[in-house]
């Protein structure tokens, strides 16, 4: 009788792409999970912004009046499902009054309309990153991507996400795990 496995729940995690990874939209991106089933699973790339396009331009954009005194905030490239969709992966203490998917304890993300008014007047969330698209995986198929060598996993937290430069991300990452990233090799192998 084979051995019942523990099925994989990477909700709340970060996916770090190794060097080898194929698709050149995920190449050095870290991935954070917001949700992770047998049905599939789904996260925001959030070290990848979005060219000079930001938040602002956004909000100007959706007719959002913004108020004086926001900071700067880039737009991310979530990922390559829905370019057209806006996600707002932000800290756990806010909830939108339509709807807020708590992933854990820490983190919670949010796609309506509400919070990016919120925010344009310096309220909604204390630590947010505001995404374009998404990145999505059909049943197994992350799994297998991990399983070939596609992916590396580690914590999430609040600095990694929000507080460290974009471009120094993927390295901090892999530092979490005690990985050099002048150590990785860009083909895959199997013991």
């Amino acid at each position: 009788m084979p051995l019942a496995t523990e099925e994989l729940d990477l909700t709340g995690k970060i996916l770090i792409a190794m060097p080898g990874m194929g698709d050149p939209r995920f190449a050095h991106s870290i991935v954070y999970m917001c949700a992770h089933s047998a049905d599939g699973a789904m996260g925001l790339i959030v070290n990848k912004t979005m060219g000079k396009m930001t938040f602002s331009d956004l909000l100007e954009q959706l007719s959002i009046k913004e108020t004086q005194g926001n900071r700067p905030m880039p737009l991310h490239f979530g990922g390559p499902v829905e370019g057209g969709r806006g996600f707002v992966l932000h800290s756990a203490e806010y909830r939108s009054q339509i709807s807020t998917l708590p992933v854990d304890e820490f983190f919670s993300m949010t796609a309506t309309l509400d919070v990016l008014e919120e925010m344009a007047q310096g309220k909604g969330p204390d630590k947010a990153l505001m995404a374009l698209g998404y990145s999505g995986w059909g049943p197994g198929q992350l799994e297998a991507e991990i399983a070939d060598n596609g992916w590396l996993i580690c914590d999430a937290g609040f600095e990694l996400v929000f507080d460290i430069a974009d471009d120094q991300k993927w390295g901090a990452a892999l530092k979490t795990l005690g990985v050099d990233p002048l150590t990785l090799s860009a083909s895959a192998g199997h013991a």
